[in-house]
């Protein structure tokens, strides 16, 4: 088991379940409303990189994109955290879709937003805590002991073992 109690094991799985259970269901709700788009987030964007945010959303052809990419995948990244297929990379690509969300809308104090927001953060918030959760879910990883990541590793193994 890598090193892992029984417990710990069972809590990083139910905090890799969990995290994908919110990016999939992000990416259902934005699937499920024809009139959702990036548009306004982006708009909204402030700090260093807004230049690059609001550029994004003023070209339409990269704002079809970048809800595509967002959509597709925040739903990919929540499937395959929530079965533990390929979990690794889905983390990598979590962590880096977080740190586009984080970058757009960094958590300082001098930053007003129009979007609402569910509380006052400085420096961190639910998206840096997110991100956080999703490196500690990287260095200790868990689909290949509880996920499809551990029945291809077990096919793997056993047909290596076979024409050995």
């Amino acid at each position: 088991m890598e090193n892992k109690t029984k417990t710990q094991l069972f809590w990083l799985v139910i905090l890799r379940v969990a995290i994908g259970w919110h990016f999939l269901y992000e990416g259902l709700a934005k699937l499920s409303n024809p009139k959702w788009t990036s548009f306004g987030y982006l708009m909204d964007s402030k700090g260093l990189f807004e230049g690059m945010f609001h550029s994004m959303a003023e070209n339409e052809n990269i704002l079809n994109i970048v809800d595509f990419l967002n959509i597709w995948g925040l739903i990919a990244i929540g499937l395959s955290l929530i079965i533990g297929f390929l979990s690794r990379p889905a983390i990598v690509g979590g962590i880096t879709l977080l740190a586009f969300y984080y970058l757009s809308h960094p958590a300082f104090i001098s930053l007003e937003y129009t979007l609402p927001t569910t509380g006052s953060y400085f420096i961190v918030d639910k998206t840096i805590i997110e991100l956080i959760a999703l490196v500690v879910l990287f260095v200790f990883p868990t689909s290949k002991e509880i996920g499809i990541d551990k029945l291809i590793l077990k096919k793997s193994n056993t047909d290596e073992q076979a024409n050995s």
